[in-house]
């Protein structure tokens, strides 16, 4: 195992050594731009750590999109915050009550990761960090029998969380002013702040892929 550490960081030393010797000579290297972009996408999301009657989610797909940008901190290390409108939520069955029920949910989210750059060549950017998410609001279709409107009244009124702290990674492909990123985050706290809804609680998880333009 030390072996193996030693020779990836062998490996992850002679690679960034040679890329900085392109840049030598007075050459330009573009990972020291100060940079700013949008960027537009997709997110596959569900949920994790569930908690409720027989909870089954399945993913949904909604949409990413915002701004970002990329502050150096030298040529290999940098900060990249972002501010995002995010769709999230899932597709549920299961009981509830001892009555069968299945429900689509929709979560509207303004989230704001702030990401750590690790910058090996200009053309990757490696990136993990806190992200910080508030529900701007939430929709939901249900199928209760016998009691719609009820049910629905049920899920209104509990009481939502409306920040949430998070965690995401990933990494952004350049392409000259074109960006190609793909992330993975999950949330490490409940959507409820009672801690005894009888309605189900996780926490989010989701893919996010996006196209951007960095100026």
């Amino acid at each position: 195992m030390k072996k193996s550490l030693i020779v990836v960081f062998a490996i992850a030393m002679a690679t960034t050594t040679n890329v900085n010797a392109q840049y030598q000579d007075n050459q330009h290297d573009p990972r020291l731009d100060l940079k700013f972009g949008l960027k537009a996408g997709f997110n596959y999301t569900n949920v994790w750590d569930s908690k409720g009657e027989d909870f089954v989610a399945n993913p949904r797909f909604g949409f990413a999109g915002g701004f970002f940008a990329s502050i150096p901190i030298g040529a290999t290390l940098g900060f990249q915050p972002e501010i995002l409108f995010s769709q999230k939520g899932f597709q549920a069955a299961g009981t509830l009550l001892g009555e069968p029920y299945s429900f689509e949910r929709r979560t509207n989210y303004l989230d704001l990761p702030l990401q750590l750059q690790i910058k090996p060549t200009s053309f990757l950017t490696l990136l993990a960090g806190p992200q910080y998410s508030w529900l701007i609001n939430e929709s939901n279709e249900y199928n209760f029998w016998g009691n719609i409107v009820g049910q629905e009244d049920v899920f209104n009124s509990d009481k939502l969380r409306r920040s949430m702290l998070g965690f995401v990674t990933g990494l952004d492909l350049y392409f000259k002013n074109i960006v190609v990123s793909g992330r993975y985050g999950w949330d490490f706290q409940s959507n409820y702040n009672d801690g005894i809804s009888a309605t189900p609680r996780y926490k989010n998880r989701w893919l996010q892929f996006t196209v951007g333009l960095s100026l």
